[in-house]
C-alpha cells in the first residue's frame, strides 16, 4: 500500500462479514456512482465541507467474481481541496468512502450488469493538507480493505414532524440565521435557514452514548459562530454520566471534554434557562451548573475543569443550578441560580460568590439587559434586580409559575415572560422594563397538519427568544415544536411552527402489514399514525383522531390471512384509562373495543393469523387477556407468568403463528409457552433459552411453527419444530432487536434484519437473505440511530425496507 500526503492512513480492518468487512459501512448519504468500472471517494458531509474526489486513470479490464480486476493493476485517487469551513489543524475525522463496479455478462444472448459496492474508510488527515492521493497496488490489498455490499443504504427519519419537548432556543448574537435547538429526548439540532428546516447534530452517537440524546444545555461562542457546547445527558440517576462535548464546525463534528457528571436533560427542571454559558469576554472561560455536584468551571475552553467550591448554594437535589448569566457590560460580573435557595452573585467571574439577599428562591430562567438589570422568572412570579434591590414585576400580580424569558435585543425595556409548567400559552409583553404588561393575544398557523387544537393552545411553553437580528421576530418552544412570528408587536400575534427535519416522537410499536398502508406506528403522547400519506409527507392526522384517540398506542397487530383487520392496545396515561381498538380498513378508521377489563394496562396484543375476532393481549404486572369476539368479552389467559411493568417496556414476548389460528408463543425469563387452543390456555415447552429482559419474539410468513426469538446480548435463535427447540444463529452475537422482510425477487426466504452485533464487531444494522448464514451491514456510520432503539419492522411491501423506532428521534426507514 502506497499513500502520498500528510497524516493519511486506512482504517484496520477486522475480517468478519463473509467476505470481510472494515469497522462499519460507509455513510449513507454518499452518491451513489454508476456506470463504467471506476473509484468514487468523497466524504459524507460534503454540503458542510465541500469535500469530493473525482475518479482519475480508471482504465482497466478483466474482472473476477468479486467485480475486482484479476490482474495487478494501479488506481489513484485524487481528493479535491475544499475544507475551508475547519478550522486549520483540526481533524476532519472519520472519511468513509466508496468504490462502485460494474460488470456486464451475456448468458442466452440476454447482457445483464451486475454493479457492486465496495467500503473503506479514511481517517485523521488535516486540513492543512490540500491534497491527498492514494494508490492501490493490487488486488488482494484492496480485498483487504473492502467489504461487499451490493446496496448502499439511504437512512432518513419518516415525517411526523415534530412530536417532542423542545426545552431551549439560541441565536448567534453575530450571526443572521444561525440558531439551535435542545430537545429533552432528542438531542440537539441546528437552523437551515435556506431550507427552512432542523438539521440534527447528534445522531452520530451510538447505542452505548444513548445518554447524550438528552438535552441537558447548550452555550454559543458570542465571539465566534463556529463553536458550540452542549452538555448532554438524558438522567442523572443513570450509571453513565452525562458529558460536555465542544464543536468548532457548528456541530458537524463533536470533541468529547473531561467533564463527566450526571445529568438530566429529560428530568424535573428541564424546561429551565442555561446550565452552560460562556463568558461573552472571555471564550476560554465557560461555568457549567450541575444537578447534583456544584458549580465548575474551565479557563481553558473545555479541556480541564475544577469544581469552584467556594460556591454554597443549597439547591434542592436533582435540579441544582438551573440558570447562569454573565454580564457582557461589567467584566467579571455574573449570576447563577441555585433552586431551592436563590440567586448568588460574583465580581471577580466565578472566584468568590455571595448569595443576594431577598432574591426568589425557586429561579427558572434569568437573562440581564443591556442596562445591566437582571430579571427573572420563577415559581411565583417575575422580579428584576437592579441597583441592588430586588422588585416584584410579576404580570397583574400574579403568583403563578413563570418560565420564558427574554429582553429586545434592539430595547432593554422591551420583555417577554410566559407562564411555566401549565399546558397554558399566556405570553405578556412589557414595553417599560416590567412596570407594566400585555397579554399578547395569539392565532396559530400549523404547517403539520396532525396537530390538534390542543396541541396548539395548550403546549407547555419552554423558551421564548426575541431573534437578535431581525426585529419583531420572536421564537417560542414547546412541548412539541418550534414556533415563530415575524410581528411580536400585532395586536393578534400569528405564530407558525417549524417542524422539517425535526422528528422526536417515541415510539412504543411499528406495524408494517403486506398490503394496505406500508406502515402504522403506536407512539407516545401523540397516539400513533397510519403513514398512509407516504414517508417523506407529514401524516394528516393521529391514527384514531375523532375515533378512538389515544394518549399512547402501546401494540398493533394484524391477521395474517387478512391483514386489512387490525387491533390496537393503548390508552391515556394521564387519567390511567386504557382500552383498544379495531380496524377493518388496514387502520384508515378504528372503532373502540365494546369492553375492556378496567384497572389494567395493555402492553401487547396479537391475533389469531385466522380469525380476526380472536385477541390475546399482554398484561402489565397481570395475566394475559383473551377475547374471541373482538373484544366484546374478555378471560383470563391460563399458564403464563404475570407481564412486567409498563408501559415504559419494549420487550415483546407474544406473538401469533403466521399459519395456525390456534397458535401462539409467549417469551418470559428464558422460557418460551405455546397455546394451541387458540391462547386460551398455554403450556411451557422449552426452558433452554437465556433469560433476557430485553427480548423479542417473532414468526415467520408462510412457515407454521417457525419462531425466532432475539435477546439483545445473548443473540438470536430459530426454531423451526413450534418451539419445542432452539438453534443459535451463530454469527450474530447481539440482537438488540431484528425483523423480517418481503424476500427478495426470485427467492421466498423473507429477508431478515438484525440491529446487533455480527461476529463481536460494534453494533451496527445488518440483512441476511439466507436465514443468517451470511450478513451485509446496512447501516450508516454518521446516522448510528442510536437514541435507544426499541422496535424493528420491515416491508413486506418494499423489498429492502427497514423501519427502526426510537426513543426519541422519531421513526428511521432505511432503503437499499
Amino acid at each position: 500500500m502506497n499513500y502520498t500526503g500528510t497524516d493519511a492512513r486506512i482504517s484496520p480492518v477486522k475480517q468478519s462479514l463473509g467476505s470481510g468487512s472494515l469497522e462499519s459501512l460507509e455513510t449513507a448519504q454518499n452518491r451513489r456512482m454508476q456506470g463504467p468500472l471506476g473509484l468514487g471517494l468523497h466524504e459524507n458531509r460534503s454540503s458542510q465541507a465541500g469535500f469530493l474526489a473525482e475518479v482519475r486513470n480508471s482504465n482497466y479490464s478483466g474482472q473476477n467474481s468479486k467485480g475486482i480486476n484479476s490482474n495487478d493493476y494501479t488506481r489513484t485517487a485524487d481528493f479535491a481541496s475544499g475544507v475551508s469551513q475547519r478550522s486549520q489543524g483540526q481533524p476532519l475525522g472519520n472519511i468513509w468512502t466508496h468504490a462502485t463496479t460494474s460488470s456486464t455478462k451475456v448468458e442466452s444472448g440476454i447482457a445483464s450488469t451486475v454493479s457492486q459496492r465496495y467500503n473503506l474508510k479514511l481517517e485523521d488527515y488535516n486540513r492543512d493538507e490540500r491534497a491527498l492521493s492514494m494508490t492501490w497496488s493490487s488486488p488482494s490489498q484492496i480485498n483487504q480493505l473492502i467489504s461487499r455490499s451490493t446496496d448502499a443504504y439511504q437512512w432518513r427519519n419518516v415525517s411526523i414532524g415534530g412530536g417532542g419537548y423542545v426545552t431551549g432556543i439560541y441565536h448567534h448574537p453575530q450571526q443572521q440565521d444561525l440558531a439551535y435547538i435542545r430537545t429533552d429526548v432528542g438531542g440537539f439540532y441546528r437552523w437551515n435557514a435556506v431550507n427552512q428546516s432542523w438539521i440534527p447534530l447528534t445522531d452520530s452517537f451510538p447505542l452505548a452514548q444513548n445518554r447524550y440524546y438528552g438535552g441537558e444545555s447548550l452555550a454559543l461562542d458570542p465571539n465566534d459562530p463556529n463553536t458550540v457546547y452542549i452538555a448532554a445527558g438524558k438522567y442523572s440517576k443513570w450509571g453513565d454520566k452525562g458529558s460536555i462535548f465542544k464543536s468548532t464546525d457548528q456541530g458537524a463534528h463533536w470533541q468529547k471534554l473531561s467533564l463527566d457528571l450526571p445529568m438530566g436533560g429529560n428530568e424535573a427542571k428541564r424546561w429551565t434557562g442555561e446550565r452552560l454559558v460562556i463568558n461573552p469576554l472571555d471564550s476560554n472561560n465557560l461555568l457549567f451548573g450541575s444537578r447534583r455536584d456544584g458549580l465548575w468551571q474551565t479557563l481553558d475552553a473545555g479541556s480541564t475543569w475544577s469544581k469552584v467550591t467556594s460556591f454554597a448554594g443549597n439547591s434542592t437535589p436533582g435540579i441544582g443550578i438551573t440558570d447562569i448569566e454573565f454580564d457582557k457590560n461589567i467584566p467579571g460580573l455574573v449570576y447563577a441560580s441555585a433552586y431551592g435557595d436563590g440567586v448568588y452573585q460574583s465580581t471577580d467571574t466565578g472566584v468568590t460568590w455571595s448569595k443576594l439577599a431577598g432574591s426568589p428562591i425557586q429561579v427558572n430562567r434569568m437573562t440581564i439587559a443591556s442596562n445591566d438589570a437582571l430579571y427573572v422568572t420563577h415559581n411565583a412570579g417575575v422580579s428584576k434586580f437592579q441597583n441592588q434591590n430586588w422588585q416584584n414585576i410579576s404580570p397583574f400580580n400574579s403568583t403563578a409559575v413563570f418560565n420564558g424569558l427574554s429582553i429586545n435585543p434592539f430595547n432593554a425595556n422591551d420583555i417577554l415572560v410566559s407562564l411555566g409548567e401549565t399546558p397554558s400559552t399566556k405570553l405578556y409583553r412589557s414595553l417599560d422594563g416590567g412596570a407594566s404588561w400585555v397579554e399578547k393575544a395569539r392565532s396559530t398557523n400549523s404547517t403539520v397538519p396532525w396537530w390538534t387544537q390542543f396541541m396548539r393552545s395548550h403546549p407547555s411553553v419552554a423558551s421564548v427568544e426575541f431573534d437578535p437580528k431581525v426585529e419583531g421576530r420572536v421564537w417560542l418552544t414547546d412541548w412539541y415544536g418550534v414556533w415563530a412570528t415575524d410581528d411580536i408587536s400585532a395586536s393578534k400575534v400569528s405564530w407558525t411552527n417549524y417542524e422539517q427535519g425535526h422528528e422526536q416522537v417515541v415510539t412504543f410499536a411499528l406495524a408494517a402489514p403486506p398490503c394496505g398502508s406500508v406502515l402504522l406506528s403506536g407512539l407516545a403522547d401523540v397516539d400513533g399514525f397510519n403513514h398512509n400519506n407516504g414517508l417523506t409527507a407529514y401524516p394528516s392526522q393521529r391514527m384514531g383522531a375523532g375515533q378512538t384517540s389515544f394518549q399512547d398506542t402501546y401494540s398493533i397487530a394484524y391477521s395474517e390471512s387478512d391483514p386489512l383487520q387490525m387491533v390496537r392496545v393503548g390508552g391515556r396515561r394521564s387519567t390511567e384509562v386504557y382500552s383498544g381498538a379495531k380496524s377493518t380498513d388496514g387502520g384508515v378508521t378504528w372503532t373502540e373495543f365494546a369492553s375492556f377489563p378496567t384497572g389494567i394496562l395493555p402492553q401487547r396484543v396479537a391475533v389469531s393469523a385466522t380469525d380476526p375476532q380472536l385477541l390475546l393481549v399482554t398484561v402489565s404486572e397481570g395475566q394475559a387477556i383473551r377475547s374471541a369476539d373482538g373484544g366484546a368479552s374478555w378471560a383470563p389467559v391460563v399458564g403464563l407468568p404475570n407481564g412486567p411493568k409498563g408501559p415504559w417496556n419494549w420487550s415483546q414476548p407474544l406473538v401469533a403463528d403466521k399459519v395456525d389460528g390456534n397458535r401462539f408463543y409467549y417469551y418470559s425469563a428464558g422460557k418460551v409457552y405455546r397455546s394451541d387452543d387458540g391462547g386460551a390456555s398455554f403450556n411451557l415447552i422449552n426452558s433452554s433459552l437465556p433469560s433476557e429482559d430485553w427480548s423479542m419474539i417473532k414468526t415467520v410468513p408462510g412457515v407454521a411453527g417457525e419462531v425466532w426469538a432475539s435477546l439483545d446480548a445473548d443473540g438470536l435463535y430459530r426454531s423451526t419444530d413450534g418451539g419445542a427447540t432452539f438453534t443459535p444463529i451463530a454469527k450474530v452475537s447481539n440482537a438488540h432487536l431484528f425483523a423480517f422482510g418481503l424476500p427478495e425477487a426470485g427467492s421466498t426466504i423473507p429477508a431478515l434484519y438484525v440491529y446487533g452485533s455480527i461476529e463481536g464487531q460494534d453494533k451496527g444494522i445488518f440483512r441476511s437473505l439466507d436465514r443468517g448464514q451470511t450478513w451485509t451491514s446496512i447501516g450508516d456510520p454518521e446516522n448510528a440511530i442510536g437514541n435507544s432503539p426499541n422496535v424493528m419492522e420491515a416491508s413486506r411491501q418494499v423489498f429492502g425496507q427497514v423501519f427502526i423506532g426510537t426513543n426519541g428521534r422519531g421513526i428511521f426507514v432505511g432503503n437499499p
